[in-house]
């Protein structure tokens, strides 16, 4: 079987990429790492919550995990915008592209890395995200429903990439609008330039993920999770705004602006997170479709797992 998406390639060095996916708290930074500093290659992440500033625990860049034998490992795509802003698919298309090229100009190896499936599709399958034409009798026959038909209705066209698509009414009806429009379009940009990918997901015992999760939020709340989101609402963030950056933030605010006590806070943070993982290992089954993923089972060593990966690529 092909176990690869391929591409014709763009440059005289036009290394075949890694990809290395998994849901949260499967080690996949960790992994990335690792071959990086074998490789001397570079990370891009693609998780869409990392590009923000400031927001370091409630979104799990884990930065010591960069950290190989006590050398930083190089990354990319991590800290690029201000919290408030919101950063998107499309923009993060094309930061990855300029990226690739630095990485690839300087003979280095590019490693993409992360969970955010919609990310990752994009720049894998070159997506063509096309402008939004003016049509006020559709936004108007959206507007007049129910937010829970809304939602419904995104949930049969395009499974949300990240909890932030559901989070307000208008991010859902745009996301309809975009979802739609792109369905009446061709699946990929042919200006899109060339790149050689080959995938691999870390398998992970469901089990084992669902008490890793657990305890990596306990971590994280010792770490001074509620204090950071503390600090960005002092910064002058609006709770309405930090409830859009993903469930840590939402529920975190939640407790700050007294609507949860930080036991119920706790609780349903932690399973809203086992949700999240749930929907990130459906995107990825349903990726497979799409793309080819070599699996990796978590237990082998990373040694192995790296071995894997270098024969694959043919390094």
């Amino acid at each position: 079987m092909d176990t690869q998406h391929r591409r014709e390639p763009a440059t005289d060095f036009s290394p075949e990429v890694p990809v290395i996916l998994g849901p949260t708290a499967s080690g996949k930074t960790r992994l990335a790492a690792r071959l990086a500093a074998v490789t001397g290659g570079e990370i891009i992440s693609a998780d869409s919550r990392q590009v923000y500033r400031g927001m370091d625990i409630g979104t799990g860049k884990d930065l010591e995990d960069y950290l190989v034998d006590g050398k930083p490992v190089p990354y990319h795509l991590i800290d690029i915008a201000d919290p408030g802003y919101e950063y998107n698919v499309y923009e993060y298309q094309r930061d990855f592209l300029k990226v690739y090229e630095d990485i690839v100009s300087r003979g280095k190896l590019p490693i993409l890395c992360g969970g955010s499936g919609m990310y990752l599709e994009a720049v894998i399958r070159g997506y063509r995200f096309p402008a939004l034409p003016e049509d006020p009798a559709f936004v108007a026959a959206l507007e007049s429903r129910s937010t829970e038909d809304l939602l419904g209705l995104y949930n049969t066209i395009c499974k949300p990439h990240n909890t932030t698509d559901t989070v307000e009414r208008q991010r859902v009806i745009k996301a309809i609008r975009i979802a739609v429009q792109a369905s009446r379009e061709t699946e990929h940009d042919h200006d899109y330039p060339p790149i050689c990918f080959k995938v691999f997901g870390i398998q992970t015992d469901r089990a084992l993920l669902r008490e890793r999760i657990t305890a990596r939020l306990h971590q994280r709340l010792r770490d001074g999770m509620v204090q950071e989101v503390q600090h960005l609402l002092d910064d002058g963030l609006s709770p309405d705004v930090l409830k859009k950056y993903g469930l840590e933030y939402r529920y975190i605010v939640m407790h700050l602006t007294g609507e949860l006590d930080y036991e119920e806070m706790t609780r349903l943070l932690n399973t809203a997170i086992h949700q999240f993982a749930k929907r990130q290992l459906t995107w990825f089954r349903r990726m497979e479709q799409r793309v080819p993923i070599n699996w990796l089972d978590e237990s082998l060593s990373l040694q192995t797992k790296i071995s894997f990966i270098l024969q694959s690529i043919g390094r």
